[in-house]
């Protein structure tokens, strides 16, 4: 089996590698730009068949380059979400998405691809229906024009394709093999710093209507990613765009805590209560940054409805137990390759 994953120094790509490769699957094409040099860490440890630049990727698989691929894990893209080049922003996530869809549906080969739930944006119903779709950035937009896209050429649930078309809105993905992305890694990688270097975590204060920290997110730890995306590798017939997080939005006081408390329990020091961790000064609340205001989602907690209908029942950690495995990994040095 030939698979192609885009983005693969990634983050979620990378960690596709690796799940594939846990099958015994290394017969795969890497593809990335890797002007950042330090992203080949992510691929160091894992086992493909070649790496080809992104720059030549997409006009090669076109002419059918590669022979029989048997699906493409779609997962390169610029995910910065305060980036405000809108045409640089839509040529890397929304033109070259349609040439690969394109190039897909013509030699029948399966594309599993990253949207986002930045699609939502300023709703407050995260369902996979158009009337709840508000990005509130570039970044967004260029995810839900894609999908919306295939809407109108496949139909609602992409019926209407030659081979299985499946696109996931990644809610808010945490865990090992993110250290690269700099500002946009997750709120417990920087946590996870912050506390070793200086004993505390920082989080938002007070906004939207939310107290301190208390803005809710669904947190979905990176391997119950990869498993459902593996699960769609083992499902061809399940078509459509699907939201992929718990399911339980938390709020970020709950990551820190866990942060806070496996970095301690691991110095043999007892497990606080928010209320200790705050007075104690080992949660510290900054103020709400004026270039976020108005373009920051204070709640999100994905509709699973459409991913149980296909027939996926995968159960996901929580944000207690994921992020506390994720400091382990990364106390270990097993979640940054070297």
């Amino acid at each position: 089996m030939k698979i192609v994953v885009t983005g693969a120094a990634g983050f979620i790509g990378s960690n596709i590698i690796q799940g594939l490769n846990a099958r015994g699957i290394d017969d795969i094409i890497a593809v990335d730009d890797l002007t950042q040099g330090d992203k080949f860490r992510n691929l160091a440890d894992l086992q493909i068949a070649e790496y080809i630049d992104a720059d030549d990727f997409y006009e090669l698989f076109a002419e059918a380059a590669f022979g029989d691929v048997e699906a493409v894990f779609h997962e390169g893209a610029c995910s910065d979400t305060m980036e405000t080049n809108g045409k640089y922003m839509m040529d890397n996530n929304y033109s070259l998405s349609c040439d690969l869809f394109d190039a897909c549906q013509a030699q029948e080969t399966r594309l599993i691809y990253a949207s986002s739930a930045a699609t939502y944006g300023g709703s407050d119903t995260f369902r996979e229906s158009r009337e709840f779709e508000k990005p509130l950035n570039v970044y967004g937009y260029s995810k839900l024009l894609f999908d919306q896209k295939l809407r109108r050429e496949l139909g609602a649930h992409f019926e209407g394709a030659q081979a299985q078309v499946a696109g996931f809105r990644y809610f808010n993905v945490y865990g090992p093999r993110e250290q690269h992305k700099g500002r946009m890694a997750s709120v417990a990688f920087h946590q996870f710093s912050q506390f070793r270097a200086e004993g505390k975590v920082k989080l938002f204060g007070e906004y939207g209507g939310y107290g301190p920290g208390g803005q809710m997110r669904d947190f979905v730890f990176i391997d119950d990613v990869v498993a459902v995306n593996l699960w769609f590798l083992d499902h061809p017939e399940a078509r459509g765009i699907f939201n992929l997080g718990t399911g339980k939005a938390q709020p970020f006081n709950d990551v820190a805590l866990a942060v806070v408390n496996t970095l301690r329990q691991q110095q043999g020091e007892k497990a606080l209560t928010l209320q200790e961790a705050t007075h104690g000064g080992l949660i510290d609340y900054i103020g709400f940054p004026a270039a976020l205001v108005g373009k920051y989602q204070s709640y999100t907690q994905a509709d699973l409805t459409a991913l149980r209908a296909a027939g996926c029942q995968h159960a996901f950690a929580d944000v207690q137990t994921g992020v506390a495995a994720y400091m382990r990994a990364l106390t270990r040095g097993e979640a940054t390759p070297a």
